[in-house]
């Protein structure tokens, strides 16, 4: 058996702490501080949020960026943030008229509007058939979110309610016949085809996958449902509160303070680490058993996205004008275009034409704005660990669809994905997904014990998105290990509850 937490002349210092002070470092923390322990956070960064903070550059006086994430589906969907609601304790969240938009070379963009009918009044012959799909799953959002968010070891509690019957079959079976070569049978328009592509590659993978299709599937859903909000002055709004619940419970957070090995670890009850496979491995240091410390490093990452962070003079003069009406863009052409580039992607190579995702908060939220500039969030898909510097790719790819935007840029930085670890240790190469996204990978992730979470009989824990239900800023995967402490560490059975009024 590895030896404990803490050494045998130490007595523990706090009952728990989460290295890591991402979503789901937070959703970790604040769950184990609302059952009454005694919490400390350790970030390595000089400011808290991981991939969901929003900071000041320096690129234009008043303006800020997110760093990594700025639209937020999950963020008001996912069982956790229901329970915590976020939107009761001042996060103000606005979801745009249209969700997300895929504007094409020779033909109107295909444009997903939070009104499912109004999306498929675009979409001509294949109309029909989205509302049957996707409007119907939305109808049932809060099933197929369960089903996504998952610990991918249990039923989930919607899963045994009648209304199900139909909407769980028609999930699985748009994951199954999207994530296949026959994807192209059961719709007969290049705009719905690409509209509902260019939203699975939210992932980073090729194309088509089981897993990239239960993206599309998923995010569509909520597309209709929820909507794909904008929370107000950044995605920072979200982290503020968790650690503000988490301070109001008695817990701590301590920046600045790099974990490298256990030894950087106060003593604790129990450990929980928002960190990849592979470093969990490096910290615990032959503490693990071997076959555990193995199958975490062997956890493989996936390819890259490498950012861009522009300041504009004005709004983006997309070519079809109802494109910026959408909170988010993906620039990637038709369906086989964009299966092309994340194949070159998958490859090793970079493509010419990357997939690129962009978004202008201010379409949303106004306050971004400042003296007439504002600011604009991209990303493209590239190799690991990629050094190039995305600016001019992902310039010529908003330019294709926007001629004019290279006019309106007043500054920009540019971060490769060699680079992306500079601001976030997490995210490996370029790795925004903490391991390669695919279908066994999510269910086996890291590994496909019982447990995915705990890190044998150390009192240690993972609870990062290297763990089910994998990417996005959910914090299920947080509150899954969390809840997994409070049982084996703690003997608690009785989750907390995570409202506001508590």
């Amino acid at each position: 058996m590895a030896p404990s937490t803490a050494s045998p002349f130490s007595r523990p210092e706090v009952d728990a702490v989460v290295v890591g002070s991402g979503p789901n470092g937070l959703s970790a923390a604040v769950t184990l501080a609302r059952a009454g322990l005694s919490v400390e956070v350790l970030e390595s960064e000089d400011t808290i949020g991981g991939g969901a903070r929003t900071l000041d550059l320096g690129l234009a006086p008043g303006i800020v960026h997110d760093i990594c994430s700025a639209v937020h589906p999950l963020a008001l969907a996912s069982p956790f943030f229901a329970a915590f609601d976020v939107r009761a304790r001042g996060v103000e969240a606005i979801s745009p008229e249209a969700s997300y938009a895929q504007p094409l070379d020779d033909e109107p963009a295909a444009i997903a509007w939070h009104d499912v009918e109004r999306t498929a009044d675009g979409l001509g012959a294949d109309g029909r058939l989205w509302k049957a799909t996707l409007g119907t799953l939305a109808r049932q959002q809060d099933l197929v979110v369960e089903l996504a968010l998952g610990d991918k070891r249990s039923i989930p509690p919607a899963l045994l309610t009648p209304a199900t019957a139909l909407a769980a079959p028609l999930f699985g079976g748009m994951i199954g016949l999207q994530g296949t070569p026959a994807w192209d049978l059961p719709l007969r328009t290049e705009r719905a085809r690409a509209l509902l592509t260019g939203v699975a590659a939210h992932a980073i993978g090729r194309l088509p996958s089981l897993a990239l299709s239960a993206t599309a599937t998923l995010l569509g859903t909520i597309a209709h449902g929820v909507g794909w909000p904008i929370p107000v002055g950044g995605s920072q709004a979200i982290i503020d509160v968790l650690a503000q619940d988490l301070r109001a419970h008695g817990g701590t957070i301590r920046t600045g303070h790099r974990v490298r090995t256990w030894r950087d670890v106060p003593a604790a009850r129990a450990v929980l680490l928002d960190t990849p496979a592979g470093a969990a491995a490096d910290i615990l240091g032959g503490r693990l058993p071997r076959s555990l410390e193995r199958a975490l490093r062997a956890f493989p990452h996936g390819d890259a996205a490498a950012k861009v962070d522009f300041v504009l003079s004005g709004p983006v003069p997309w070519r079809d004008g109802e494109v910026g009406r959408a909170g988010t863009q993906h620039l990637g052409g038709t369906r086989a275009q964009m299966a092309a580039a994340e194949a070159q992607v998958a490859a090793g190579r970079l493509p010419d034409r990357p997939m690129t995702l962009v978004s202008d908060p201010s379409v949303a939220d106004p306050s971004r704005r400042h003296d007439g500039l504002r600011p604009l969030w991209a990303y493209a898909h590239v190799p690991a660990g990629d050094p190039t510097d995305p600016t001019e790719l992902v310039t010529r790819q908003i330019e294709r669809f926007a001629p004019g935007f290279r006019d309106l840029i007043v500054t920009s930085r540019g971060v490769s994905a060699a680079d992306m670890p500079r601001h976030n240790p997490s995210l490996v190469g370029g790795d925004i997904s903490m391991g390669r996204v695919t279908m066994y990978g999510m269910v086996a992730r890291p590994t496909a014990r019982f447990d995915p979470y705990r890190l044998a009989d150390t009192g240690w824990y993972l609870c990062s998105s290297a763990t089910p239900p994998g990417p996005g800023v959910h914090g299920m995967s947080g509150w899954h290990a969390a809840q997994r402490v409070l049982r084996h560490e703690f003997g608690l059975r009785q989750m907390p509850d995570l409202s506001p009024h508590d």
